[in-house]
């Protein structure tokens, strides 16, 4: 009887070590790569998945913000996680964006899928309702209670309209252990520096910002959930691996080298810029569903600029 907690425990261990590993470095959001009839291009998700892989990205993350999820039917979606989980073929840990403004039908979704292939989900905070912080605390609970995963709480209130505050996100990270994560989104290093000031131990700060994912890292903060980083995979997570092992210049060279990149793909929004440098780099091309459209002539011609520069 013993011996068998005894083992319970070390099974617990284990399964908090390897999330916590899963989650540091660079995580990227991937894109849906449309044709220029709007379809999916499921052979350049392919060709998008493999240059993450092949240079250096940690993790993947399917069906984010990045993905254009809105504009996708269900039964797109369930094809872009297939061609992912088939591409990646267990090579690098993947995360599910679950998330949305009904509590409800997220939770459906938590008892209907399979998971396997998964090691946690990324919830978006609820967009347009704007419920109070006891409103967010609440959606938060009833998904940490469904989920079968680890669950990665996502503050963006750029696009959802209210901000998760830090002392919502410390209840959330001390009252449910299968809430494990952060992606925080808000701009705000201060902010970002209070939740990693008084987190639990294991509860990981990742950054949603890649202008500063970096100094996010060196306050503490465990990694990013990147855009540009689909670009520049290897320089990107060389940068956030130099952060992590606490080498400021030569992760600041990086970061400056790349800074010029980070501003010019959300210029006029994401992930239109990042698109345009996909196709830069002759892995995908720019096309994107309506309401979102494609970057101007003028930002689209700097983009390929620096790409040809930094290749």
């Amino acid at each position: 009887m013993i011996l068998s907690f005894f083992l319970i425990i070390c099974m617990c261990i284990n399964i908090k070590i390897n999330y916590m590993n899963s989650l540091i470095g660079t995580g990227v959001a991937l894109v849906t790569p449309f044709k220029e009839d709007y379809s999916v291009d499921f052979e350049a998700l392919h060709r998008i998945v493999n240059y993450q892989i092949d240079n250096g990205i940690n993790y993947l993350v399917v069906l984010g913000t990045t993905a254009e999820n809105a504009t996708l039917s269900q039964e797109e979606k369930e094809l872009v996680i297939q061609t992912v989980v088939s591409t990646n073929n267990g090579r690098l840990p993947l995360v599910l964006g679950v998330g949305g403004n009904n509590t409800h039908k997220i939770i459906e979704e938590l008892q209907s899928r399979d998971f396997s292939h998964f090691v946690a989900i990324l919830s978006v905070s609820p967009y347009y309702n704007k419920p109070t912080q006891e409103g967010i605390y609440q959606h938060f609970k009833a998904i940490a209670n469904a989920s079968p995963v680890p669950v990665i709480l996502y503050n963006v209130p750029g696009r959802t309209g209210s901000n998760v505050l830090p002392s919502t996100v410390l209840r959330l990270a001390n009252d449910f252990k299968n809430v494990v994560a952060i992606k925080e989104a808000a701009g705000d290093l201060v902010q970002a520096m209070s939740i990693i000031k008084d987190k639990p131990k294991d509860f990981l700060v990742i950054s949603g910002d890649d202008m500063i994912a970096l100094p996010m890292v060196l306050a503490g903060g465990s990694g990013v959930i990147s855009v540009i980083g689909q670009g520049f995979p290897k320089q990107f997570s060389d940068l956030i691996q130099l952060g992590l092992d606490r080498k400021v210049d030569e992760a600041y060279k990086l970061h400056y080298n790349l800074s010029d990149s980070i501003d010019m793909i959300f210029e006029q929004g994401n992930p239109g810029g990042i698109k345009e440098v996909l196709k830069s780099l002759e892995i995908s091309d720019n096309c994107m569903r309506l309401p979102l459209v494609n970057v101007n002539l003028d930002l689209a011609n700097r983009i390929e600029l620096f790409v040809q520069k930094n290749k």
